[in-house]
């Protein structure tokens, strides 16, 4: 692959990624990349493991209290994840997380835990170190907001979106499955050339919009046919909510250059011809609003640390969708992303802070209604899904 180096710091420029660090390297073209960063330590570079969870880190019971998920469940539907390669100590590892907060078991077992390839067979892909820390705080994210959820895991063979395509629609055909997070992303690219795997009537499919602040639309967020998420800053707060939330600087946000424009969201302005990232966000901030996860270090090894990128986002989104069990239709091909433009007025409105310059402000600009660093805003329980 090319561009930067994961597990070193990326310099400022003014985008909020400097104490983080990104745990994919930079994809090359026909590729996508991991979106999940963690918390830098004092030396720019990734923090170490810990043998407890760090205190600055969120808790389930504080993601589902920030976005008023208490209390919901999902009566057992299926979250799907897609990721790439290979992950050997995902079950035991994120056995260990749910222990340590207190949340029912999920495993293999019992069923609650699948892990396929993109194919659905059990020969699972080579050990890739950075997409298993992807994978790691995905299922730890799905099991912080729905705690109920089952979880398939599809690990596909490589980055590419030829794969990861592929594994998209294996997951789509695994009964119970209703939402497929996918924490990926690369430069914007047409529908016509991969809508065929994310065009998915009546399943939630999201995706990261991205952490590098301001640059335009990245796929498949810029996709016709998915939720695009976009990543915010979340803290405790004296308010009447309990959390105060801003845009990140890190989140991704645009306009594609190849993708129909939502009818759904035409009267909100977007300033896009096209298709407009994002429609709703959640915490992505890794200092502000990122999860402790259980991860691993090596392939020998697993300890604590604190993970957040839009990579969090995503799969919290799509465990609201099914905590709501409201998906859209396969029969009449509606699409999930448009139900929160019908209920906009059910979200946590983010109206403040920004992930760059930009032409049009609220490409790039938090602010009242829609804009394109958080959408529509964030989960408020889940009438706005």
């Amino acid at each position: 692959m090319t561009g930067a180096q994961a597990g070193v710091a990326d310099p400022g420029q003014g985008n909020g990624k400097g104490n983080s660090v990104k745990v994919c390297n930079d994809p090359a073209p026909g590729e996508a990349s991991c979106t999940a960063r963690q918390t830098a330590g004092p030396d720019g570079k990734a923090a170490p493991r810990l043998s407890a969870p760090p205190s600055s880190g969120l808790t389930p019971a504080q993601i589902r209290d920030a976005y008023k998920l208490t209390g919901t469940a999902s009566g057992g539907r299926t979250v799907a994840i897609v990721d790439a390669y290979g992950y050997p100590g995902l079950a035991s590892d994120l056995a260990t997380y749910r222990a340590q907060f207190g949340l029912p078991a999920c495993t293999v077992a019992s069923g609650c835990l699948r892990i396929v390839n993109q194919t659905g067979g059990t020969a699972l892909p080579a050990f890739n170190l950075g997409w298993a820390q992807e994978q790691a705080l995905d299922v730890d994210a799905v099991s912080a907001a729905c705690p109920d959820c089952k979880i398939v895991m599809v690990q596909a063979n490589s980055s590419s979106f030829a794969d990861l395509g592929t594994a998209v629609q294996t997951a789509s055909k695994i009964p119970g499955v209703v939402a497929i997070s996918n924490s990926y992303g690369g430069s914007d690219a047409s529908d016509s050339a991969y809508g065929k795997y994310y065009n998915l009537p009546g399943i939630a499919v999201t995706a990261s919009a991205g952490d590098n602040g301001y640059q335009g639309a990245s796929y498949p967020a810029s996709s016709h046919y998915v939720t695009a998420v976009g990543g915010t800053s979340l803290v405790k707060a004296t308010n009447a909510r309990g959390w105060s939330e801003t845009a990140w600087s890190g989140t991704g946000s645009g306009c594609s250059s190849y993708n129909a424009a939502l009818a759904a969201a035409s009267t909100y302005s977007t300033g896009c011809s096209k298709r407009a990232m994002n429609d709703v966000a959640a915490a992505s901030d890794p200092s502000n609003g990122g999860i402790s996860v259980y991860y691993p270090s090596s392939s020998g090894a697993s300890g604590w640390g604190q993970f957040g990128g839009t990579s969090e986002a995503a799969p919290i989104i799509a465990s609201v969708y099914a905590l709501s069990g409201n998906t859209g239709s396969k029969a009449t091909g509606t699409y999930a992303n448009t139900i929160p433009y019908a209920h906009a007025g059910s979200f946590f409105d983010v109206t403040s802070g920004s992930n760059g310059t930009c032409a049009t402000v609220r490409w790039c600009t938090a602010g009242a209604g829609w804009d394109g660093p958080t959408g529509l805003g964030t989960p408020n329980g889940v009438s706005g899904f």
